[in-house]
């Protein structure tokens, strides 16, 4: 039997809105007590002073990039399962557009096959929508939805309104997530960042905001029409929150995601010229930036995704324009996020939680963690205190594709247990 006790940890639970200071009390995988002060526990119990510690659910991130297959030198899932528990995450969702792509059930069969050792993080894939991720032919849905996958997304825009239509139809009856990217490559044409004042400063093309609100408006009156329920991912723009707003007002079936950079950086980071903050949708301008704060804050945007998009050295050290688009951050996302928002009091500690915790595991079709006596212990024991140094030796991530590099953060993850997921 191992039996662990948490004496005065501050406790968040978005399922039951708690947010208090308790003892905890863990045996087997199981929490077994939570009380103001546990006085019976057993003989052998591992005892930690929780004080300015925070115990909180599991995080459950909804969307990143593995390597492997096709490219293990950007990432193994191995090294992204180690950067995911280095971050706080018990669930990974990964998208499909790997080499080749999760687009039938035998990808989909591999895929478990390598992630079944994981105890923790479960590791679950998406499905593609189309053949290959490239948006010109339909996936077998029905297979694909029998084989075990999280939900159906291309992690790529479709830019085909017929083929999106049909995707719609045949997805309706299928009980499956499905996530969209709404972005006109058309518009965006060659741009790296947010049109505006700030992109004419730093001398890069700018891409229009409507090129994400024109193709969110198309596929808001389609959903109208259609009923299918739908994610939009990767939302970045304040008219997007607008649309996003007035859509779940007239009572659609839609649900909406950011991602943790766009929160916390806008266009203005961009002076540095730093690759890894060429990321895609572009950093906003402040406007949207604030827009998709508040978004969180009102529940408009019902989740914060990590995008974790590892590449290597070679491939980021390139001028800004010609870098390719990503960013890690499943190791850095948490502190950061609690630092920037959290500690400056722009966002109540649960609001952040519920946002990569429980939202997350609810919008995937998933059982949220919970720290209730008698439930799994799948949880994350977080020092919004502690200071560390990111750089590639402190890294679980087989890149370092990132502008915090050999910067120091402080809030690190002590602890992540598993319990019987």
């Amino acid at each position: 039997m191992t039996a662990e006790l948490i004496r005065q940890v501050r406790l968040l639970d978005p399922v039951t809105q708690s947010d208090r200071v308790a003892d905890v009390l863990l045996v087997d995988g199981v929490i077994q007590s939570v009380e103001a002060e546990i006085r019976d526990y057993p003989q052998d119990t591992q005892i930690r002073d929780g004080a300015g510690l925070i115990l909180g659910t599991g995080l459950v991130d909804l969307y990143s990039h593995s390597g492997e297959p096709g490219h293990e030198e950007r990432e193994t899932i191995d090294s992204l399962a180690a950067a995911a528990i280095a971050g706080g995450f018990t669930r990974l969702t990964l998208l499909p557009d790997t080499r080749p792509a999760v687009d039938n059930p035998a990808t989909v069969a591999w895929f478990q096959s390598q992630c079944q050792k994981f105890a923790v993080p479960k590791i679950q894939t998406w499905g593609a929508l189309t053949l290959g991720v490239k948006g010109e032919q339909m996936t077998e849905l029905a297979e694909l939805a029998e084989s075990g996958i999280a939900g159906f997304t291309d992690g790529q825009p479709i830019q085909n309104m017929t083929l999106l239509r049909r995707l719609l139809e045949y997805g309706e009856g299928l009980a499956h997530p499905i996530a969209l990217w709404c972005c006109d490559r058309s518009l965006t044409g060659n741009g790296v960042v947010r049109e505006g004042a700030e992109s004419l400063r730093l001398g890069l093309p700018g891409s229009p905001d409507y090129s994400e609100t024109a193709p969110l408006a198309a596929l808001l009156e389609c959903v109208a029409t259609i009923g299918t329920p739908v994610h939009i991912m990767r939302v970045s723009t304040a008219r997007g929150v607008e649309l996003i707003r007035h859509a779940k007002a007239a009572g659609l079936p839609v649900t909406a995601s950011t991602t943790w950079m766009h929160l916390i950086l806008n266009i203005e980071a961009v002076h540095s010229y730093d690759p890894s903050l060429h990321i895609e949708p572009p950093l906003g301008n402040p406007i949207d930036q604030a827009a998709l704060l508040e978004g969180i804050r009102s529940g408009v945007l019902d989740a914060i995704a990590i995008d974790h998009s590892p590449y290597t050295y070679e491939e980021k050290t390139v001028a800004f324009a010609e870098s390719p688009p990503g960013a890690i951050g499943l190791e850095l996302a948490l502190p950061l996020l609690w630092q920037e928002l959290v500690a400056t009091e722009k966002l109540a500690a649960l609001t952040l939680w519920q946002a990569l915790s429980t939202n997350p595991a609810r919008l995937l079709n998933q059982t949220p963690s919970t720290l209730q006596a008698g439930q799994p212990a799948e949880c994350v024991l977080f020092d919004p205190n502690e200071s560390w140094e990111v750089n590639s030796r402190s890294l679980k991530s087989r890149s370092t594709n990132t502008s915090w590099l050999n910067q120091t953060l402080q809030g690190r993850v002590l602890q992540v247990w598993g319990g019987k997921l």
